[in-house]
C-alpha cells in the first residue's frame, strides 16, 4: 500500500460527541445563544476534530509549496517564471507578504521547493525538488503520473514533519507563477463548471490576456483529457507540483486530525482535488478568505465551505491562512476562557 492510500485509510469522521458537548458549552456562557455567529460554529467544528471541548492552536505552521509552470511559455501570466525563485527567497528572509503576517500571527513558515526553475540559495528552504518546472500542459501532460504521486507525498511527509514538530493548526500557501492558470484548469477538469466563474486575471491580466488565459485551458484539456473522476490524472496532466503537494498537506492532515486552513484559489483548487480523493478531508478544512479570483466562489459552493474573511486579497502565498489563524484562535479562547451563567449564580 503506498503512502496516499494508507494516508487516506487513516482519516475518519468528526467526533459527534464532542461537537454535541461543545455547542452545550457555548450555549452556556455569557452571552445570548448563538450570539458570537461563526465563532460558534469554528469551536464547534473544532471540537469534532480534536475529539474534546476547547483544545489548542498554539504552534501554527503555514506549509508554503512551490513549483514552476511550463504553462508560462503560453504568456499566460503577468510576470516572468524567474520571479518565483526571487519571492521564495524573500519568503525566507523575512520580507514578503506571508512572512510578515505569519510572523504577526506567531506562525511558522515552512517553504518547500517541489519544481522551481532556480535553486534558493537562502538557508530554510526545504529542497524535495521532482524537477525544473512541470512541462507545457498545452503541448502534453504537465507531470508524468508518478510525479503528481509525488508531489502529493511529498505534500503528506512535510506535514506529517510539521505535525511531528507540534503543530495544532496547518495552512496552505504557494509560490509559482501561471498558477492561477494550471489551477483554473484543474478545477475546470474536476468540475466543468463554467470556465468564466473559474478564470481571473492572476496578477493583473487585460481583457485581451484574460481571454488568452481561457483558451489556453481549453487547449490543454482538449488535448490531454484528464479524467475528472481521477485527481491524480487531472493534477498530472493539467496541474502544478504546488497544487499536487497541497492536496497532500490536506489528505494528511485529516488522517492526523489537524484543522487546516485554505489560503485562496490555488490552495483552494488543490482543496478540491483532495475531497475528490477522500470525501473525509473536507471536515478538517477551514476556508481563509473570499479571494478577489471568481473561481473562490466555484470553490466555497462546491466544499460547501464559507470563506471567514472577505478582504479582496490575491495575493496567495498563505497570507489569508495566517491572518485566520488569529480568529480561530479566538474562537478558541471563548469556548476555553469565557464565563457561563453558572459562574454568576444564574
Amino acid at each position: 500500500m503506498g503512502l496516499i492510500d494508507s494516508t487516506m485509510n487513516n482519516v475518519r469522521p468528526p467526533d459527534g460527541r464532542a461537537m454535541s458537548a461543545a455547542r452545550t458549552r457555548l450555549d452556556s456562557l455569557l452571552k445570548p445563544p448563538g450570539s458570537l455567529g461563526r465563532l460558534e460554529d469554528i469551536a464547534v467544528k473544532l471540537a469534532g476534530i480534536h475529539g474534546s471541548v476547547g483544545g489548542s492552536v498554539r504552534k501554527k505552521t503555514i506549509l508554503v509549496m512551490c513549483g514552476d509552470n511550463g504553462v508560462t511559455e503560453e504568456k499566460v501570466s503577468s510576470f516572468p517564471s524567474e520571479i518565483s525563485t526571487l519571492v521564495a527567497e524573500m519568503m525566507l528572509r523575512g520580507m514578503s507578504g506571508v512572512s510578515v503576517l505569519a510572523r504577526h500571527a506567531g506562525a511558522e513558515l515552512v517553504v518547500v521547493d517541489l519544481g522551481l526553475y532556480g535553486d534558493v540559495t537562502r538557508g530554510g528552504i526545504v529542497d524535495r525538488k521532482i524537477r525544473r518546472g512541470t512541462s507545457n500542459m498545452t503541448k502534453g501532460p504537465a507531470m508524468a503520473r508518478d510525479e503528481a504521486v509525488r508531489a502529493i507525498e511529498i505534500g503528506i511527509e512535510e506535514t506529517n514533519g510539521a505535525i511531528d514538530a507540534g503543530a495544532d493548526i496547518l495552512g496552505t500557501g504557494e509560490i509559482g507563477i501561471g498558477n492561477t492558470t494550471t489551477s483554473s484548469a484543474v478545477l475546470y477538469a474536476l468540475t466543468g463548471w463554467n470556465i468564466d466563474e473559474i478564470v481571473g486575471r492572476g496578477a493583473g491580466l487585460t481583457d485581451d490576456g484574460l481571454r488568452h488565459k481561457k483558451d489556453v485551458i481549453r487547449r490543454a484539456l482538449e488535448l490531454n483529457r484528464p479524467d475528472p473522476a481521477d485527481s491524480v490524472d487531472v493534477l498530472a496532466k493539467v496541474g502544478g507540483f504546488d497544487i499536487a503537494g497541497l492536496a497532500g498537506c490536506y489528505l494528511a492532515a485529516a488522517a492526523r486530525r489537524r484543522p487546516i486552513v485554505i489560503d485562496g484559489f490555488i490552495a483552494g483548487a488543490a482543496a478540491v482535488a483532495a475531497v475528490k480523493m477522500h470525501p473525509g478531508a473536507r471536515d478538517f478544512m477551514f476556508t481563509s478568505h473570499a479571494s478577489a479570483e471568481p473561481g473562490v466562489a466555484v470553490i466555497s459552493r462546491i466544499l460547501g465551505l464559507e470563506p471567514i474573511l472577505a478582504l479582496d486579497m490575491r495575493l496567495g502565498e498563505g497570507t489569508g491562512a495566517a491572518l485566520v489563524f488569529q480568529v480561530i484562535e479566538g474562537a478558541v479562547k471563548i469556548i476555553n476562557e469565557m464565563g457561563t451563567f453558572k459562574d454568576i449564580g444564574m
